[in-house]
């Protein structure tokens, strides 16, 4: 198995009423996950860049009469890009995504002005490229250049856990000083 949502969102310890932002929501897998177990008194954001993907989640929210998901369309790499107010969420999760991102920096300067004080983020991608099945070994984010990302930021580690056979997970929460 590659990385299970279901599984890897168990780390961020969510509960009903928590809203909870998916940066690079994808294909909404993570998203369907956090709606379940945030309930009809939270939130999720699915946000992405690509309309193809967004409407897919639209889709997948729209079947299964998810009425506590927004799709909303936005650029994680810029300032605001996300439409999002500040200090607006309890929780972000980033999976699969930052080896896309050309500016990573600013991705996570946009992910700690969302975040409640306290927040924690959730941080799951490729540990390697494995032959071509995942991105191009020279996109690969490596874990250590992952919490290096995120703790200049202002971010705190706080722990690693198994997202999956090909995949690393990073919880950190936001540091209020």
């Amino acid at each position: 198995m590659f990385s299970d949502p279901k599984n890897n969102i168990k780390q961020l310890h969510l509960t009903e009423g928590m809203s909870v932002a998916d940066f690079g929501s994808g294909s909404g897998h993570y998203v369907m996950a956090v709606s379940e177990l945030v309930g009809d008194r939270g939130r999720v954001y699915a946000i992405d860049l690509q309309q193809s993907l967004l409407q897919k989640v639209k889709r997948m929210v729209e079947d299964a009469k998810r009425e506590n998901v927004d799709v909303l369309w936005g650029d994680i790499e810029t300032v605001d890009g996300t439409k999002l107010g500040d200090e607006s969420v309890d929780a972000v999760i980033i999976a699969n995504t930052l080896f896309q991102l050309e500016d990573k920096g600013t991705t996570a300067i946009e992910i700690r002005r969302v975040l409640k004080a306290n927040g924690r983020l959730m941080v799951v991608d490729w540990s390697d490229s494995f032959g071509g099945m995942g991105p191009q070994a020279s996109n690969i984010v490596t874990e250590s250049t992952a919490r290096g990302i995120f703790t200049e930021k202002g971010f705190e580690f706080d722990s690693r856990f198994d997202a999956g056979e090909h995949h690393y997970g990073l919880i950190f929460h936001k540091n209020n000083n």
